[in-house]
């Protein structure tokens, strides 16, 4: 990263990945609005950075998780092509890039944490562990790995097999919540999930969403809930304490283990009960500031540490030499540098926050700054950010929706007036994230991209949803595995 005044007014060439997704056209348009150059490599060829103002030219790449090598070398050859400075993933790709660091990092920076971390931030159990072995509080959590566990957690058996879980051990020793849970007071999930798709919440007279409020769950509060297909030890789900309170979101960016950006924002409205956010506004919360600090540095003491892999070797003098002389700087393997966001709940009672899930990339935070924040600064000079102690965040009360889902949120909703009143007002007081007097191409080419994610969904038989990381998504199998 630069690490000096004069080099933090030079423009950057910086490459994002994900170019399918908003955050990446939002992260596009900032750095462009800097001064500084932007490619997108994408494997979906209708991409929605395409078209941008923002991006000098865009790429087609092969699908990372169907053809990992492939997929960086691409890389390679676009980095060494186009004077790549700073390579920035954004969506799930970002763990075929993690695991692509010994090349990319020979040729560029690269912003993105050990492949060994993210696949721990990434496991939604193996992500409570590493709460609790920092001090902090967090929901008790059980992986579950056969049905016969499922069938036990659903009897209410949960305290034995807590005890006996070898993946997520000594839960909720501090905490104020109950330790023995029958089915309907737990949120179940896979491990691996993205886009709170499969999630099964608590019977509805547990939950307190005011989006979903008024509706009927499906989930009877005695109904006994069947295992879900491929539950194994390669797919494994969790079952995690329900936590009632206030629901929070964090987008950060951390640079060598001390936080340069971040943003805390609220999320009314869904594209489902349970599914991803569709409407954002910022808030002031330092709170959840402090709270992300103290996790990254404990991990920075005790729990960030790198692959061997992850590091280029330097076998003789002569590398050492070339290494020392080389204008890209090699983040600390000691210490954590990337982007981490966040999904808390404060407590109601307690107004305690607890962690429920935590995604290693970018997240919708990204919508709340504006170029006046000073986001790219994070970027391309985060050290002078933190020699002068400064955090770059967004305006409290920013708001910012995703438009068609948004739209769509509402169908199939039983509220009341009152509720309908709310939720026009909440479209009426939010930007747009992807419309742009000044880029509109974008706006108009996400329909030619919701078209192809659907014939994906046929294709390939799958949901609309799952259609749309197909060919990104990351579940904890090798990198080097072929999915064709």
């Amino acid at each position: 990263m630069i690490t000096d005044h004069a080099s933090a007014q030079t423009p950057r060439t910086i490459l994002l990945t994900g170019g399918r997704a908003p955050v990446t056209l939002e992260l596009a348009r900032l750095l462009h609005q800097a001064g500084h150059t932007v490619d997108v490599a994408e494997s979906l060829p209708q991409q929605l950075c395409a078209r941008s103002k923002a991006v000098r030219q865009s790429f087609v790449v092969p699908p990372p998780r169907q053809q990992p090598q492939a997929y960086i070398q691409e890389l390679m050859r676009i980095v060494k092509q186009q004077r790549i400075d700073i390579l920035v993933p954004t969506c799930e790709e970002i763990f075929y890039v993690a695991h692509g660091l010994e090349q990319l990092r020979q040729v560029c920076e690269v912003l993105v944490p050990p492949a060994t971390m993210l696949q721990s931030l990434h496991h939604k159990g193996e992500f409570i562990r590493l709460v609790h072995a920092a001090g902090l509080d967090a929901p008790d959590t059980m992986v579950i790995h056969n049905r016969q566990q499922w069938e036990k957690v659903q009897h209410g058996e949960w305290s034995s097999l807590l005890a006996a879980s070898c993946s997520v051990q000594d839960l909720n020793a501090a905490s104020d919540l109950p330790s023995v849970y029958t089915s309907r007071s737990l949120v179940f999930k896979p491990a691996y999930s993205r886009f709170a798709s499969k999630v099964i919440m608590p019977a509805q007279d547990m939950t307190d969403d005011p989006a979903s409020a008024g509706e009927q769950n499906e989930r009877s509060p005695s109904a006994v809930i069947a295992a879900p297909d491929g539950l194994s030890e390669q797919e494994p789900w969790i079952a995690q304490a329900y936590v009632p309170g206030e629901q929070l979101c964090t987008y950060s960016i951390v640079y060598e283990g001390t936080i340069v950006a971040h943003a805390t924002y609220q999320s009314r409205y869904r594209s489902s009960e349970a599914g991803a956010s569709v409407h954002f506004e910022a808030l002031d919360r330092p709170d959840t500031l402090v709270w992300v600090q103290q996790l990254v540095q404990q991990w920075n003491k005790e729990a960030c540490s790198v692959d061997s892999s992850s590091v280029p070797h330097q076998t003789n003098n002569a590398d050492a030499s070339i290494a020392s002389e080389s204008p890209i700087r090699t983040l600390s393997a000691r210490t954590f540098s990337g982007q981490l966001s966040f999904d808390l709940i404060q407590e109601r009672q307690t107004g305690k926050l607890y962690p429920i899930e935590c995604n290693p990339r970018a997240t919708s935070g990204i919508h709340l700054f504006t170029g006046a924040d000073g986001l790219d600064m994070a970027i391309v000079a985060p050290q002078l950010l933190v020699e002068q102690g400064k955090v770059i965040t967004p305006q409290p009360g920013r708001r910012v929706m995703l438009t068609l889902p948004m739209l769509t949120s509402g169908w199939g909703r039983r509220w009341s007036g009152r509720q309908w009143k709310e939720w026009l007002k909440a479209m009426k007081g939010a930007q747009d994230a992807v419309f742009r007097w000044q880029d509109m191409m974008p706006f108009f080419g996400q329909f030619a991209l919701v078209l192809a994610v659907v014939r994906i969904s046929r294709r390939e038989q799958i949901t609309v949803t799952q259609a749309l990381t197909h060919d990104i998504e990351w579940n904890g199998q090798p990198p080097e595995r072929s999915d064709v």
